[in-house]
């Protein structure tokens, strides 16, 4: 922990959703906060809400991931830290070859670059002075390849890859990495992804606010992943179980 006896944690993506609600979890928990997003109004209500509510330093840092020196401009601007939080991330609903090429890029920079390079930095800085806590979010996507999401379920797939191999090298250091595999949640990410949920979706859906607290909880305990929402839970099991054309099948008609 730092010298300030005061945990800090780095949150990217905090602008909404899972992001968003995992900051507030933190706020709660008494830490300094440094939240990061593109979109400064709403990082910037919600430092306000925070900082009212827990009476913690919330700093801002409008920053595009995506980009490499957007990147570098937020190591620099937030300093040591005791938990990093890489939540930021998107995803296109599509077939592959008819999807914007410099957008699917553009994800494969933020869901995967940004993440590692992140990851990689402090787990450094973390590993030198014997604590920390990384939590990385991956997807219940990662389990398995998604027709109409090919490139999204790929990243995440690395995400839980990475984290797993990441987890074990660290884990007699005092530095916890954690993956964190939701389901389907009802954010923004849909609507950016171009996605409508139906009535089976929705049936397993878990509110962001829930998995805010699953995720904070697991990263807490040092596990080395989780999946929140127990009709989630087995669906990783029965993947290993079925043939592979028909979990293909399954989970393009989902993504249809």
């Amino acid at each position: 922990m730092l010298s300030s006896q005061k945990e800090k944690a780095l949150v990217t993506g905090a602008s909404s959703g899972i992001g968003r609600e995992i900051a507030r979890v933190l706020g709660s928990q008494g830490c300094d906060l440094v939240i990061t997003a593109r979109r400064k109004a709403e990082l910037e209500s919600l430092a306000k809400e925070l900082t009212n509510r827990h009476s913690i330093e919330v700093k801002v840092v409008v920053s595009d991931l995506s980009e490499q020196v957007g990147v570098e401009n937020l190591i620099r601007d937030t300093g040591e830290i005791d938990i990093l939080v890489n939540n930021a991330g998107f995803g296109f609903n599509g077939e592959h070859l008819s999807l914007n090429q410099e957008g699917q890029l553009n994800m494969i920079d933020l869901n995967i670059r940004a993440l590692t390079h992140l990851a990689r930095h402090y787990g450094a800085e973390m590993k030198k002075q014997g604590s920390g806590k990384i939590l990385n979010v991956a997807s219940i996507a990662g389990y398995q390849p998604g027709p109409k999401m090919a490139v999204y379920c790929a990243t995440k797939a690395y995400v839980l890859s990475y984290t797993r191999a990441l987890h074990s090298e660290l884990k007699k250091s005092g530095v916890s990495v954690t993956a964190l595999c939701p389901g389907f949640v009802e954010t923004g990410f849909q609507e950016v992804a171009g996605m409508d949920l139906g009535a089976l979706e929705l049936s397993g859906a878990v509110p962001a606010e829930k998995v805010a607290k699953t995720a904070v909880k697991a990263m807490r305990k040092g596990r080395r992943e989780v999946i929140p929402g127990w009709l989630n839970k087995p669906i990783p099991y029965a993947n290993r179980l079925i043939p592979i054309s028909l979990n293909l099948a399954v989970v393009k008609r989902l993504m249809s």
